[in-house]
């Protein structure tokens, strides 16, 4: 039956006076119609999965304040830029190689002005102040009470005990609008758990104390045999029946280069490395610089060693973070990319902070100024720990950059399959998103002139030795490199073969024990002062940089970018060697200062043993400690 005029009539003018409302009100017309009777949907996986577990200790006052950002969807959708940025990093895909720009990026997959707006207008018309909209539309910051907030997500927001704070989250999944929850792809801050990653290389010592090692050490591997302290007179038991040798001094850049990258000409020439961690060290230009110098790895030209960072007065969370323990991470990235490429340029990113939401920022930033083509990041957390909002956020990054052919490489973390340091098996992230490369570790020998003499698994166990002297005491698990089976993420489709159904951790590795790992240069505060002195240190902390520097001799020779390099990884296993087990030895003899610095409080000997990664165990083809294994000479020139 036709309807009659009149109600025609009536609903064109009920539509007029809606849109003249929603104009005065400064809305647009979606946002009213989206906050009438229209369904709601679900953001997913938007209840913290802690939540259920949690002792609930009451309701935040509906005035208390919250700040959130509201991540909007790509463009197309995020499942068509995966599948894009897969794409474009695989070798026979149509698109392979095919990058594109940031300006690119923004008008084929960033939100529009007109999406900006629309989401706008409805937190608007809820309650909630919009801050500001970050410069590639990603996200929109917003703040308001919590009653504006429980308004515009349509939930209920309750205060938790949660690893021993007193925070605030949804108690149930977030929901929009249908027509704005299409526009969104998760939110982040309603959840008030600090999100604090850290740096991965083991500390030698607490944050901020200056740190050397003792002697005796060997120049090579097995150079001093462990026979005796340091007076060259008591002796020292054997392991097992074997005297071990004492542990490297620390290998530098000419070791490496000639362990790992043989006689090739390439140094990285053309290529950019940034580097990101939270703040930044006030004297890592001299000491870098320094150290170079002073190892064989020639100074830095002009410009090669750059910063990206904030104002000093805009740092936060410096107590929480142990910023001078960041100041370290800084000292051995930069000087493991220099001593693998000293051609290449450093671009170092620091974060406000090492919240989560600080290096996502900075990240950002990477991708958006489009210098590099490689990032080494040596920081994270147990996956457990992070949020399905945070990997939302970090994967649209980590997505753009794979899109202009950025490279991410991961540290794979410290703590082996982490049962020690939390209670259960588990990987961390970001190093285990299947759109970075995970860098795992391995003990190495390297002897002299850089001869490569053997590689294992990296995973220490440690035995002190007894207060008479003649026999080895065993204290425990002390650390290894991280890997393992992923609970958030399924097998991507370049690990075929390998493993089980999920993604498999890590991708590759190289030297990252402490025991045979780098020396560096930095500036420290010692009890006679502040000044430059050098010690060694590892940790997969030093695996990624080393691994960054490396890649920059392989895109020097290719003299294009490379994206997503795991596609590549898991195609080429000839270009790395297969890490195998059977170690030159059961581990070395390591001696340290008692406090530190000096032999005033005495001397600690202890063996540190190799391949014994907590349960994760070093094999014939992939393996949760090295992955497809180390690069060889080959992954110079992989890429052509």
């Amino acid at each position: 039956m036709p309807e009659p005029s009149f109600r025609r009539a009536s609903a064109r003018r009920l539509l007029s006076i809606t849109a003249c409302v929603a104009a005065v009100a400064g809305l647009s017309l979606t946002a009213v119609s989206a906050s009438a009777a229209e369904p709601n949907t679900a953001i997913p996986n938007s209840k913290p999965s802690w939540v259920a577990k949690a002792t609930k200790v009451g309701t935040p006052a509906g005035t208390a304040t919250t700040s959130v950002r509201v991540y909007l969807a790509p463009k197309g959708g995020l499942a068509a830029l995966k599948a894009d940025a897969l794409a474009v990093s695989t070798p026979g895909s149509a698109t392979y190689g095919h990058f594109i720009t940031p300006a690119q990026y923004r008008a084929r997959y960033a939100p529009s002005a007109a999406t900006v707006h629309s989401v706008e207008a409805y937190l608007r018309a809820a309650g909630l102040k919009v801050t500001g909209v970050e410069a590639s539309n990603r996200y929109i910051s917003l703040t308001g009470d919590v009653a504006a907030a429980q308004k515009a997500f349509h939930t209920t927001i309750g205060r938790f005990k949660h690893n021993g704070k007193t925070v605030q989250a949804p108690t149930a999944a977030l929901s929009l609008p249908s027509s704005i929850s299409s526009l969104v792809s998760t939110v982040t801050g309603l959840d008030t758990t600090p999100r604090l990653v850290k740096p991965t290389a083991p500390t030698p010592v607490s944050p901020g104390a200056g740190f050397r090692n003792a002697r005796p050490c060997s120049t090579d591997y097995g150079q001093v045999a462990a026979k005796y302290q340091a007076d060259f007179k008591t002796p020292l038991p054997k392991f097992h029946g074997k005297t071990l040798p004492y542990a490297v001094c620390g290998y530098t850049g000419p070791q490496l280069r000639a362990a790992y990258e043989g006689a090739t000409a390439l140094d990285g020439s053309g290529v950019t490395v940034a580097i990101t961690d939270a703040y930044a060290s006030p004297t890592i230009a001299k000491d870098a610089n320094r150290y170079a110098t002073e190892h064989g790895d020639g100074a830095y030209t002009s410009g090669q060693l750059t910063q990206v960072t904030p104002p000093a007065n805009k740092y936060t969370d410096l107590a929480a973070c142990g910023a001078s323990g960041w100041f370290g991470e800084q000292t051995l990235d930069v000087e493991a990319v220099h001593a693998m490429a000293p051609a290449a340029k450093i671009r170092y990113y620091g974060g406000t902070s090492c919240q989560d939401s600080d290096l996502l920022t900075t990240l950002a930033k990477v991708v958006d100024d489009n210098k590099a083509s490689l990032v080494s990041n040596s920081w994270g957390d147990v996956a457990e720990a992070q949020s399905a909002d945070a990997i939302n956020a970090y994967e649209q990054v980590f997505l753009q950059g794979s899109m202009q052919g950025i490279s991410f490489m991961f540290s794979s973390g410290d703590n082996g399959d982490e049962l020690a340091n939390t209670g259960i098996k588990q990987v961390d992230y970001p190093t285990s998103d299947p759109y970075v490369t995970s860098v795992g570790g391995t003990s190495t020998a390297i002897g002299a002139g850089g001869k490569l003499l053997g590689q294992t698994g990296w995973g220490t166990d440690k035995y002190s030795l007894s207060a008479d002297g003649k026999s080895w005491s065993f204290v425990g698990y002390s650390y290894g490199a991280g890997g393992g089976t992923s609970t958030l993420f399924n097998k991507p489709s370049y690990q075929t073969g390998v493993g089980g159904g999920s993604r498999q951790v890590p991708d590759v590795a190289l030297d990252a024990d402490p025991t045979t790992g780098m020396l560096v240069g930095q500036t420290q505060t010692f009890s006679d002062g502040v000044y430059y002195d050098e010690y060694r240190i590892g940790g997969t902390s030093l695996a990624s940089p080393l691994f960054a520097g490396m890649t920059a001799l392989t895109l020097q020779s290719a003299g294009h970018r490379a994206g997503l390099l795991n596609p590549k990884v898991y195609q080429t296993r000839s270009a790395f060697t297969d890490v195998t087990g059977n170690p030159l030895d059961a581990g070395n003899v390591r001696v340290d200062f008692a406090n530190g610095e000096n032999a005033d409080n005495g001397l600690l000997y202890s063996v540190r043993t190799f391949d014994q990664d907590s349960s994760l165990v070093v094999k014939p083809g992939y393996d949760q400690v090295t992955g497809v294994g180390v690069p060889n000479t080959k992954w110079l020139t992989a890429l052509k």
